[in-house]
């Protein structure tokens, strides 16, 4: 195959994903830079979660009294955590639902979350985990919200996305003189096409990496985290012990005896894992307390797993602002890469029609 003839055949690998899938990829793009800040995002939807009178905690008993009150029967504290300057957060796992047989149905557990106020432990707001804008933002990245089959589709977007990437750059590259002509803005008499090959070659780079790894998190399995997805088929979920044989604040104090600092995060434990688990400020190490006997364990913080660092590197926790950046960029570009490369597809189209309108002796429309 001559060097021509497979820059025809990239280009036609390269062309039809992009038409194909681009009413999927501008959705995707776009809810995916949304989601960089997505804490910043509810701080502008939901301020009232955030209004808080101050920035001393009062006693976690106090907390956990007022999410009692507020949580509906079978709804089971499973995690309070906090942050410096913001609410209290409380989240509850719902009953977990069962089909007809009595098997538990696959999948995470349903939550409520509550927001409270630090120092007077007052309800600020209240949510499901099933609801809001960012919850359906979430969903539409996640799985297009198709149901049974949506994550999938996603995975197997980003696989031809990582082609688009590779091809996209063959087709950058300059048939003529060095590679840095293709740097140049006006390469092309069109606003549309110089923005598709320009962009598309900085973002080129990014989208890979964000592809892959939206990959991995699609197919956990594929990767040897198959475990990352829910858990086996029908096997029950752990379940929040609804009444705990110890109390919150003798679990905090029993933290800060092995390891001072104030509480940050602490999980209750469940039918399965009878532990509690303290995380402490300004540590990465946890304190294990046994609600039966009350012995306590720290537990130094494990290593990364793979499958962790794929998501954070996909979605930005903890990156710092500079790749934020770059991949809420990387979100937005490929929206303008399908608008820019349908628009292309469309003049070629009429152009090419134009052609043979000529040499076939017809008029041409205007």
């Amino acid at each position: 195959m001559t060097k021509l003839a497979l820059r025809r055949a990239w280009f036609q690998v390269h062309k039809w994903i992009g038409l194909i899938l681009a009413v999927l990829i501008i959705p995707l793009s776009v809810t995916g830079a949304a989601l960089v800040w997505d804490e910043a995002l509810d701080h502008g939807l939901n301020p009232q979660r955030y209004a808080v009178s101050g920035g001393s905690a009062t006693d976690a008993q106090a907390y956990v009294d007022t999410a009692r009150a507020a949580f509906k029967p079978g709804e089971n504290i499973a995690t309070m955590s906090r942050d410096e300057g913001g609410p209290v957060v409380i989240a509850a796992n719902l009953p977990a639902k069962r089909a007809a047989n009595g098997v538990q149905v696959a999948g995470p557990p349903g939550r409520t979350t509550l927001w409270l106020d630090p120092p007077s432990a007052r309800l600020l707001d209240r949510a499901s985990g099933n609801s809001g804008l960012i919850r359906v933002v979430h969903q539409i990245h996640g799985s297009l919200m198709i149901p049974g089959i949506g994550r999938a589709v996603v995975g197997w977007i980003g696989v031809a996305m990582v082609f688009s990437c590779f091809t996209g750059l063959w087709l950058w590259w300059p048939t003529v003189g060095a590679w840095a002509r293709g740097l140049r803005w006006r390469r092309h008499r069109n606003l549309d096409t110089n923005l598709h090959h320009l962009t598309g070659f900085w973002v080129a780079l990014p989208l890979f990496v964000l592809s892959l790894t939206g990959v991995w998190i699609s197919f956990p399995g594929l990767f040897g985290n198959g475990m990352a997805g829910g858990g086996e088929r029908g096997m029950a979920r752990p379940q929040p012990l609804a009444t705990p044989h110890l109390g919150i604040d003798a679990v905090i104090a029993a933290a800060q005896a092995v390891k001072p600092g104030d509480w940050r995060q602490v999980t209750w434990p469940t039918d399965r894992t009878p532990l509690w688990s303290v995380a402490l400020a300004d540590s990465q190490d946890r304190v294990t307390i046994d609600d039966a006997t009350g012995a306590t364990t720290l537990a130094p913080a494990a290593p990364e797993a793979t499958a962790r660092l794929m998501r954070r590197i996909h979605d930005g926790t903890r990156m710092g602002a500079l790749w934020q950046t770059i991949i809420f960029l990387g979100g937005l570009i490929p929206a303008l890469l399908a608008a820019t490369g349908i628009i292309m597809w469309w003049r070629a189209r009429r152009w090419k029609a134009a052609l043979r309108a000529r040499a076939e002796g017809q008029p041409i429309d205007a």
